[in-house]
C-alpha cells in the first residue's frame, strides 16, 4: 500500500500549523484477531456513563475462573502467535488500563480480577518467546558494552542511518506516529521501578527521569516536546491516536517495557531496558535530528532530537555507573536479568526496524493504513 503522494518539502517551508490536542482519553482501538476481540468486546461491555454511580453493582469486579472471557483468551493465547497483532493489541489494551485507560472505562478495571488473569495468560506467551529468543549466555556488562560498538559504517539494518541518509519526509511522519505510542508516554513505565530500588540505582535513576519529566518545567516534559515534534510533521498529537495504524513490531517494543515495569520480579529487565534505551539514544537522536534538518521538518523536529543528543550522552554514563552497577552490587543475582532486558530490547527494535525498513524500500507505508493528509504541506 502506497502514500496517496510522495511528501517532499524544502528546508524554508514554514512548520504546520499546531493541531488542536483534544482532551480526555483514547478510544478503544479496532480488534486485530479474536483474543484482542475478547478483550476489547469485555472492555466495550465495562465502559458506562460518567454520571453512573461507582459503587452500583455494575463496578463490582468479577471473579476469575467464571468469566468466558478468561476462558477464551487463556485457549487461544496458547496458540496465538506471541509477536503477533492479535496478541500484542490484546496486551497493549490491558496495559492502557494502568496509564491513561480508555474513553468510556471506568478507572476500576485497572484491577478487575478477570482482566488482570487475561492479561498474565497473554504475558506467559510474550514471556517465553522472549527467553527463547534472547541469548542467555552473555552477563550485563558484556551486553552494555555491545551497545557501545557503533558499526564503522551502516549495514543496513539501521532506521536511524537510513532515515538520516535518504529518508523522505512522508517516512519521517511514519515513524513519528508510530513512536508516539512511546514517546508520549516516554519516561512512565521506567518510574514504575523506583520503588524497587534503593541507594545508588534509586539515585541515579530518579535524576535521569527528573530530565525526562522536564526538569521540573511542563513545557519540557520530553513527551511534550515530542508533541511539539509531531506538531511541526502534521500529526495528531492525541495520546494514543495512531494505535490502529500501528504494526505488531511497533505494539511489542511497548508493551516490554509495560510488561517489565508492572512486575517486581522483572525489575531487573527493566533496568536493562532503561540502560539500553539510554545508552544508544545519543548517537542515533544525532542521526534523527539530521534527518529532520536535511528534510526541512522543522525546529521543533528537530529540537527533539538535538535534545536527546546531549541529555543522553550525560545519562548514558548515570545510567551505567550508577544506575545497573548500583543494582547489581545490591542484587548481584539480578545479573542474568539486566542482560535479559538489553538482549530483549534490542531483538524487538530490530524485529520493528525490519519492518520498517522493508516496507520503505519498496516504497510503501509501513503503517496498516497510510496517515492521512493534514495541509497543503503534506499533500
Amino acid at each position: 500500500m502506497r502514500p496517496a503522494a510522495p511528501l517532499t518539502t524544502s528546508s524554508g517551508t514554514p512548520s504546520a500549523p499546531p493541531l488542536p490536542r483534544p482532551a480526555g482519553r483514547p478510544q478503544l482501538p479496532r480488534p486485530q484477531g479474536k483474543l484482542s476481540t475478547a478483550v476489547l468486546s469485555a472492555l466495550s461491555a465495562l465502559s458506562s456513563p460518567s454520571a453512573s454511580a461507582p459503587h452500583s453493582p455494575r463496578f463490582s469486579l468479577r471473579t476469575p475462573g467464571t468469566d468466558p472471557l478468561l476462558t477464551t483468551t487463556e485457549k487461544e493465547a496458547q496458540h496465538a502467535d506471541p509477536y503477533g497483532a492479535d496478541l500484542q493489541l490484546a496486551l497493549y489494551a490491558l496495559y492502557e488500563l494502568h496509564y491513561q485507560g480508555f474513553d468510556g472505562v471506568d478507572d476500576d478495571r485497572e484491577w478487575d480480577p478477570a482482566l488482570l488473569a487475561v492479561r498474565r495468560a497473554l504475558e506467559k506467551v510474550f514471556l517465553q518467546a522472549l527467553r527463547a529468543d534472547v541469548p542467555s549466555s552473555v552477563g550485563a556488562a558484556e551486553a552494555l558494552d555491545g551497545l557501545l560498538v557503533e558499526p564503522v559504517a551502516d549495514d543496513g539494518t539501521s532506521v536511524s542511518h537510513y532515515l538520516r541518509r535518504e529518508g523522505r519526509l512522508w517516512q519521517l511522519r511514519e515513524y513519528a506516529a508510530l513512536r508516539s505510542l512511546y514517546h508520549l508516554k516516554e519516561a512512565d513505565p521506567h518510574a514504575w521501578v523506583l520503588p524497587r530500588l534503593r541507594g545508588r540505582a534509586k539515585a541515579g535513576m530518579v535524576a535521569v527521569e527528573f530530565d525526562e519529566f522536564g526538569a521540573g518545567r511542563a513545557d519540557d516534559i520530553h513527551a511534550q516536546l515530542f508533541a511539539d515534534l509531531m506538531t511541526d510533521l502534521g500529526l495528531e498529537t492525541a495520546y494514543g491516536h495512531y494505535l490502529d495504524l500501528a504494526p505488531a513490531e511497533a505494539l511489542a517494543t511497548v508493551n516490554l517495557m509495560s510488561l517489565f515495569g508492572l512486575h517486581r520480579s522483572l525489575r531487573g529487565a527493566l533496568v536493562g531496558h532503561f540502560a539500553t534505551v539510554e545508552v544508544t539514544s545519543s548517537p542515533s537522536a544525532r542521526r534523527l535530528a539530521d534527518a529532520m534538518r536535511r528534510t526541512g521538518a522543522g525546529p521543533a523536529a528537530e529540537r527533539f532530537y538535538d535534545e536527546h543528543v546531549e541529555a543522553d550522552a550525560v545519562h548514558e554514563q548515570v545510567v551505567r555507573r550508577e544506575v545497573v552497577e548500583g543494582l547489581l552490587t545490591d542484587e548481584p543475582d539480578l545479573e542474568p536479568d539486566v542482560a535479559f532486558g538489553i538482549g530483549a530490547t534490542v531483538h524487538l527494535e530490530d524485529r520493528l526496524a525490519t519492518h520498517l525498513l522493508d516496507a520503505w524500500r519498496h516504497d510503501r507505508t509501513a503503517l496498516r493504513a497510510p496517515l492521512a493528509v493534514t495541509g497543503g504541506r503534506w499533500s
